[in-house]
């Protein structure tokens, strides 16, 4: 085995280094398959349930009328979210695509908008108004309020009650860090959190961000009170073989309008081919729960890593999991990049690639991004990126395999050994 790694360019030290590290996480790893191995029988009884057939994956063109399999796979979502209905979509192009979607077509002129969590991620900020752009929810009229997060990362719960008002229509919840350093969000709190704003207004429709957060729990916040839950294709529910797409589970009324928005008023579900990405669609919801274990285990991994050298590590290396990101606070963009070229030259795809921070659109810092992918963008294939800026964190997420994500973590610190930039000893 070593020879393989050795093989691959890791180092005796490093390869011992991480080897002694996996001693410790047994037992949790075997916590992690049990969790996945029940969300797998979720999945397959919602396939199950709904009759999934060949006849499913069938390509269709145009406009997509009584395509069978685009139905069957939102009842299959909507049945594993426990949901009244779901919308999952080729034609949504990515997870902020879809939380726009679901945001405009649940907002009017005159109602606010409440983030009782701080601040959303970046590409969320330009959707809102919080950074001027055009065809924002404040250039049409829907205005926004915050609430940051207690030093401890808990909920202010006395400014959430303060910042409800006669104008606030929806209150949105990010479920993953993003790009900060904060804890991510366990269902448990979320529904909490939920409770707690139902109970001062029955009427406020509560959206989750569910991005990196399906699956690494038995339940999902569709089960404790959320009205949307929305995500990403390209995320843990693709399984790594969805090539495009989003989904939001919902009420029977958020959904019908979040459809109306997708394509047109008085179309909705009716319209929207497939193009013949069913099987893809299918087979990667089937796969979602393990490729997501696997994933998890190697953000567990990367934490028992790091941390023991120095390394603050969001979560720390004991602490619950609630999603797929690992958060690693470097200190120093030459750090940054030189764990982002160890998680490139461990991809299958664009090895030789030599990452560099660069102006991406929609985010106000430029930006490292590592991920050698056979699907662009996806961020269940092993990834790491950040913003070039204090605390120079680096946010490590994915691997299809649990081998994938293992070796990505070991060239990482390799990367930084070999540099300078840390020590074993």
């Amino acid at each position: 085995m070593f020879e393989a790694y050795a093989a691959l360019g890791i180092s005796p030290e490093v390869y011992a280094y991480g080897e002694a590290a996996l001693e410790r996480l047994q037992s949790r790893f075997s916590a992690i398959d049990k969790i996945a191995e029940y969300n797998q029988a979720k999945v397959i009884s919602a396939m199950q349930k709904n009759r999934v057939s060949a006849a499913c994956f069938a390509a269709t063109s145009g406009y997509g009328y009584d395509d069978v399999g685009r139905d069957t796979l939102e009842k299959v979502y909507a049945d594993v979210f426990h949901t009244e209905a779901a919308l999952v979509r080729p034609q949504i192009a990515c997870g902020t695509h879809a939380l726009t979607v679901a945001l405009s077509a649940n907002l009017l002129p005159g109602d606010e908008l409440l983030s009782p969590v701080g601040l959303p991620y970046d590409t969320l900020q330009e959707v809102i108004g919080i950074r001027e752009s055009p065809c924002s929810l404040a250039e049409y009229g829907v205005s926004y309020r915050q609430v940051d997060l207690k030093e401890d990362g808990g909920f202010d719960y006395d400014g959430i009650r303060a910042a409800i008002n006669e104008k606030t229509k929806l209150v949105t919840i990010q479920r993953s860090k993003g790009y900060a350093t904060r804890p991510t969000f366990s269902v448990r709190q979320i529904g909490e959190l939920i409770s707690f704003i139902k109970g001062i207004r029955p009427d406020i429709v509560c959206m989750v961000d569910n991005c990196y957060g399906e699956f690494v729990e038995t339940i999902e916040p569709s089960d404790v009170g959320a009205d949307m839950v929305v995500g990403s294709l390209i995320k843990n529910p693709g399984g790594g073989l969805a090539p495009i797409g989003g989904y939001i589970c919902g009420t029977e009324k958020c959904i019908r309008r979040c459809a109306f928005r997708l394509s047109a008023p008085g179309l909705g579900q009716e319209v929207g081919a497939n193009l013949g990405l069913m099987t893809s669609l299918y087979q990667g919801f089937f796969l979602a729960p393990t490729v997501t274990a696997g994933a998890e285990k190697g953000a567990i991994f990367a934490a028992n890593l790091y941390e023991p050298l120095g390394f603050r590590c969001v979560p720390n290396s004991q602490e619950t999991r609630h999603d797929i990101i690992q958060a690693v606070e470097l200190g120093s963009e030459a750090a940054m990049c030189a764990f982002c070229q160890g998680i490139q030259a461990a991809a299958p795809v664009d090895s030789f690639a030599t990452p560099v921070p660069w102006d991406m659109p929609g985010y106000e810092d430029p930006v490292i991004m590592a991920a050698g992918a056979f699907v662009q963008g996806s961020s269940i294939e092993l990834s790491a990126d950040g913003p070039i800026r204090p605390p120079y964190a680096v946010y490590f997420q994915g691997g299809l395999t649990w081998a994938h994500a293992k070796l990505g973590i070991l060239m990482s610190l390799q990367k930084l050994v070999d540099a300078g930039l840390t020590s074993l000893n």
